[in-house]
């Protein structure tokens, strides 16, 4: 058991002097992109039942900024709109810290984590019962805390005259509080998109 620790720790740190032997050029990343996506939500649990998101399309925009002057560790910041008619449509704001290691030339991975806040609706209209009879709730939702982790890749074409990254991505989100019975639930985006930069 100790090796195993010894070896994840080694491979670690070396993955990391790697990683960071291969950071850009602090002058070659641009703060404060404009970053497009679509992308295509799901009530599932991570990595199960992949088709199903593509039923349910949605959009999102965001930017991001370097936290430490290089383009491998990254703030982002997204507001993302989906549709799904079988669980309500929603919002989702949220922020997370993206570690991004270039791979090969200037292709990336991307393993990011954070949170967020989620406004959803309900799918159809509802009923309350209030002294003994049922009256219309509307379909007004409600908002929930999102936990959120993700990967990604992508490609960034550093030029002086435009800044251009497209990705791909999946996350996992687990909102908090959903009902009584289901304090936890999974959800899943599959995003594509892109951050473009005018010079």
């Amino acid at each position: 058991m100790k090796n195993r620790v010894l070896i994840l720790i080694a491979g670690l740190f070396l993955l990391f002097q790697v990683t960071w032997s291969q950071t850009e050029n602090p002058g070659d990343f641009r703060n404060f992109p404009v970053v497009i996506c679509i992308q295509f939500h799901s009530l599932a649990m991570p990595f199960r039942d992949l088709k199903s998101n593509f039923r349910n399309i949605g959009i999102g925009l965001g930017t991001e900024v370097s936290l430490n002057g290089y383009s491998n560790w990254i703030q982002q910041f997204n507001i993302i709109w989906f549709r799904n008619k079988n669980t309500g449509n929603g919002w989702l704001l949220n922020t997370q810290v993206a570690w991004r290691p270039f791979l090969y030339s200037n292709c990336y991975g991307e393993i990011k984590a954070g949170l967020g806040y989620q406004i959803a609706s309900r799918p159809t209209e509802s009923f309350v019962e209030k002294e003994g009879k049922w009256t219309s709730a509307g379909r007004k939702g409600k908002g929930m805390l999102a936990v959120l982790t993700g990967l990604s890749f992508g490609y960034q074409d550093y030029s002086r005259e435009v800044y251009f990254s497209p990705f791909v991505s999946y996350q996992a989100i687990f909102l908090t509080n959903y009902s009584k019975s289901i304090p936890v639930m999974p959800e899943t985006l599959i995003q594509a998109g892109v951050g473009i930069h005018p010079n």
